[in-house]
């Protein structure tokens, strides 16, 4: 899955939305206190279409030059030194995603292709607190704690596209797409690996991404458009403006990105692909039910 850009969850639980263009996908992470440290935060983010899972962090504090993270039971994870030309300048925000490995063998497509299922991805991110510690320039030793939950929001369904009204639609889902069916996570309730269903678990925050579905080093690419609404917002719609559809060229193939974020930042995404913009005629970029 692409890097995505941080958003503040300060317009979680209100019906404000943020729009952005020309920037990359964004992925659900919080701005909150973090001990001596300005914030830190870490959280699961599985692609339910791709059936891919990672695990992200992020720790933001003051003229940095090292940093390091603990998991629950007190071993580190991580760790970062600053050298050279960094050590001169200091670091600040430290964002970093894991690999994202398939969640099933069906989904590899080589055979040496590393498989991680839910449950071994849970097993192996213990829920609780985890730890990070820093060393400042001038010697402070900043430090704080966050808490990784296993509270898995369910995957988005049915999302759609009207190419003439340009509103994208979504529904809340019940499972967790290619990486585990209802069925799958109600064994794994039953057997104490969730602490509840995905169903179950609250959706904060929506987020939907429209992006131009080009190839690499196509301009076109970052024109991205993305949105974040309120988790109770009926219906479960947003438009996009039509200036912006405007401004992608005619015959472009885009995809749209549709992601349920729980209250502990911990998110589920689900994509639909091959959606024809400003179609033209053009046999290469035929209507999207062709």
């Amino acid at each position: 899955m692409k890097q995505k850009q941080i958003l503040s969850n300060a317009l979680w639980g209100t019906a404000a939305a943020v729009a952005v263009m020309g920037i990359t996908t964004t992925v659900a992470t919080a701005t909150e206190p973090c001990g001596d440290l300005g914030e830190c935060k870490v959280l699961i983010e599985l692609n339910t279409t791709d059936g891919d899972i990672g695990f992200h962090f992020l720790v933001d504090g003051d003229d940095l030059v090292k940093m390091e993270g603990m998991n629950p039971d007190g071993k580190k994870f991580f760790k970062a030194d600053a050298k050279k030309e960094l050590r001169e300048q200091f670091m600040t925000e430290t964002f970093v995603e894991s690999a994202e490995p398939v969640c099933r063998a069906v989904l590899a497509e080589e055979d040496e292709d590393i498989v991680v299922t839910l449950e071994e991805f849970l097993e192996r991110w213990s829920p609780g607190m985890y730890t990070f510690k820093g060393k400042a320039d001038e010697g402070e030793k900043p430090e704080g704690e966050t808490e990784l939950t296993h509270e898995i929001p369910a995957a988005p369904a049915s999302l759609a596209f009207n190419d003439l009204t340009n509103v994208i639609s979504w529904t809340a889902g019940d499972d967790l797409g290619n990486c585990a069916t209802k069925l799958e996570l109600d064994a794994l309730e039953l057997a104490g690996v969730l602490p509840e269903h995905p169903e179950d678990v609250d959706v904060d925050a929506w987020e939907v991404v429209f992006e131009p579905d080009v190839e690499d080093g196509d301009p076109t690419g970052s024109l991205k458009f993305t949105i974040r609404v309120a988790g109770g917002i009926t219906p479960k719609e947003v438009t996009v403006p039509a200036e912006y559809i405007d401004s992608i060229p005619d015959d472009t193939w885009a995809k749209i990105e549709v992601g349920a974020i729980g209250g502990e930042d911990n998110a589920t995404f689900t994509e639909i692909f091959d959606i024809c913009i400003n179609h033209t005629g053009d046999p290469e970029c035929p209507e999207e039910d062709d």
